[in-house]
């Protein structure tokens, strides 16, 4: 391999990338360097087990991806805001809308939801921690690496360019030689193993730790959907690593699975590749559904109506999302009957999630309703959402879908469904509990603006797609003919306004650290309804100093009733609590190496790879650290802080 084929070089805009990736890494090695927190960084995050720093880092790296596939979309609109331009090439536009979907979908949306999932269930449920916390850092360094891995691709041996949904044969060897599409295969595989090693340890933790008394009916709504959400991920799942699997011995070891050569079948990697895809949507529309239920039922200061056919819609959605995925190929050659069968099982998908939007706004009904900013996005998801939903009934008409399928009219729906249904809930999720991670709030005047910024650039950027659609643009087109320009000019216009939303977001990040006050009540915006509102602000460690009997799904509704806390002297007893270990980051550091060796076909040193993390697994089996113990001193002492009661 020659070194101009290792590095990428002759587009300036990747040049441009190079020096800003130097700088941010000179950067960051002179700050922790300077300050001496090398050490700080290293006991503090790098081996935490801690369910809340963990989640704090999935958040981190997903804002970091959602800025990255945000410059990606930036890219693309400038692309498409005159007829025949040439800002992007044809080969590099492919490149840019490969990865600014498979990144906003794999390493923004899932571990964005996934890391307020760390950090809330436990506390919604009164656990200490993950049923498994080495596993759940094991989890979180994978996802890590296989974000790092994918990213890399740009700058070293160039990125995928067959899609997010990488169809064969298009991504096979022959159409798309060179090391691009083994970056996605490996990227999204070693990412994936943290995903369903997270699917079954919140699964674990909400059937096994839950307090006393917190039967799976009185369990608070997002905590349901979570739960739900895990199933999908450990029946999903497999499925993509399966396929992900084939396509690399496809690619490097020269086998047939999804070539017609040697019999076999390129339409194989479409069935297994929605099979995972569709439950994927529900992956991260469901605990989206959950924060949303949490955050309306809070500011309309009223109990969620109908809990019970909540959890049942969610059920049915989780059942129903792995029955539909024929509907995202309709116009394959599957036939009138198979096009039926998943037509009708679309549309039924729109009955339980009715059902969740009529029961949002019975509770909104009557309610005393005020409009913080996570109240804001929840309010404006709802008709956004709506009408996302409408239009993929429409779409899941099969003989409509040959005329909506491969244009901007199905662009536009399901960004009409996936910024909405998550995206609003992340930052929604993210500043309404924002004061349990930091100990601090956000400031609501900046998030207003960012918020209004952000809605109105969604609106005007991906509204006019669906008359495109209908006017004849197909999707994935990197240039445009003069007909399409008005149009297009506009959307252009509202993505540059979404950015300015999400960088109006990121200052007031750093103005409310900057400028907020601390010492905040356990309640920090006076409306919580369960059991993490109950612990102080920041959380201890350990979570609850002790756990009150739980009597219904409104925890904290019925503590105040009761005059119970989570600081009874009389309970307290000695708190167990996991060890830090390094060998998580390790083990995945190692995996990373090994990933990197396989994208370039380095066999040999693939193979050493592999055996050292076998060696580290074996070293795994051998750790019998016990952990450590927080004595009841120490928890008076911690509380009485935490509480102001000194």
């Amino acid at each position: 391999m020659q070194w101009d084929e290792f590095i990428v070089t002759g587009q300036p805009l990747v040049y441009i990338a190079m020096v800003m990736i130097v700088l941010t890494s000179a950067a960051v090695i002179f700050v922790l360097t300077y300050f001496k927190k090398w050490k700080w960084l290293w006991q503090e995050w790098l081996t935490t087990v801690d369910h809340k720093k963990i989640g704090i880092m999935y958040i981190l790296v997903a804002l970091l991806m959602l800025f990255r596939a945000g410059v990606d979309a930036m890219m693309m609109r400038i692309q498409l805001a005159f007829p025949d331009i040439n800002f992007l090439n044809a080969q590099h536009y492919n490149e840019v809308f490969t990865t600014h979907g498979t990144i906003m979908i794999i390493f923004m949306a899932m571990p964005f939801l996934i890391g307020l999932m760390n950090i809330i269930v436990p506390l919604q449920i009164g656990a200490r921690d993950f049923a498994f916390p080495f596993l759940n850092a094991l989890s979180f360094w994978s996802l890590f690496f296989g974000a790092f891995l994918f990213n890399i691709s740009f700058v070293i041996g160039g990125s995928p360019d067959a899609g997010w949904t990488n169809y064969a044969p298009l991504a096979s060897a022959e159409l798309s030689p060179g090391p691009g599409i083994n970056y996605y295969l490996l990227g999204l595989q070693l990412s994936g193993i943290g995903t369903l090693a997270t699917g079954i340890n919140l699964m674990v933790t909400i059937l096994r730790m839950r307090a006393p008394g917190m039967t799976l009916m009185k369990m608070p709504i997002f905590t349901w959907s979570t739960f739900i959400t895990s199933f999908i991920i450990v029946f999903a799942f497999p499925i993509l690593t399966v396929a992900l699997a084939l396509m690399t011995v496809d690619r490097i070891f020269g086998s047939h699975f999804f070539t017609l050569t040697g019999e076999g079948l390129p339409m194989m990697w479409a069935n297994l590749f929605w099979m995972w895809g569709h439950p994927e949507v529900y992956i991260v529309i469901l605990p989206a559904f959950g924060i949303f239920s949490e955050i309306i039922a809070s500011f309309a200061r009223k109990q969620l109506f109908g809990y019970k056919a909540m959890v049942g819609a969610i059920v049915i959605i989780a059942g129903l999302s792995f029955i539909v995925w024929v509907h995202h190929f309709f116009t394959m050659g599957a036939g009138a009957f198979v096009n039926s069968i998943f037509s009708i099982t679309t549309m039924a998908i729109a009955i339980p999630t009715g059902v969740k939007i009529f029961n949002w706004l019975a509770t909104l009904y009557k309610s005393k309703i005020t409009f913080e900013t996570p109240m804001l996005w929840s309010l404006a998801f709802i008709p956004s959402f709506t009408l996302g939903g409408v239009t993929g009934v429409m779409l899941g008409m099969a003989a409509a879908d040959y005329q909506f399928h491969n244009s901007y009219f199905l662009v536009s729906h399901f960004h009409y469904v996936l910024i909405p249904g998550t995206v609003f809930a992340c930052f929604a999720g993210l500043i309404f509990w924002y004061p349990k991670m930091f100990g601090h709030q956000l400031n609501e005047k900046i998030n207003t603006w960012a918020f209004w910024l952000f809605l109105i650039g969604f609106h005007v950027t991906f509204f006019p797609q669906y008359f495109l659609g209908l006017d004849g643009m197909a999707r994935r087109l990197f240039t445009i003919g003069p007909e399409w320009f008005t149009l297009n000019f506009i959307s252009t216009a509202g993505a540059f306004t979404m950015g300015a939303g999400f960088i109006v977001f990121v200052f007031g990040i750093i103005y409310s650290f900057l400028k907020s006050p601390r010492n905040l009540p356990g309640d920090v915006w006076g409306v919580g309804r369960t059991l993490e509102w109950a612990a102080p602000t920041p959380v201890p460690k350990y979570n609850f100093a002790t756990l009150p009997d739980v009597k219904s799904h409104d925890t904290l509704i019925d503590m105040k009733k009761d005059g119970d806390s989570t600081f009874d002297k009389s309970k307290l007893e000695r708190i167990h609590m996991p060890s830090s270990t390094g060998l998580p980051f390790i083990m995945m550091t190692v995996l990373f190496f090994t990933c990197f060796f396989l994208v370039f076909e380095w066999i040999t040193l693939t193979v050493i790879g592999l055996l050292a993390v076998i060696a580290l697994m074996i070293v795994r089996s051998f750790d019998y650290d016990k952990g450590y113990h927080f004595e009841v001193e120490e928890i008076k002492e911690i509380e009485n802080d935490l509480r102001g009661m000194k």
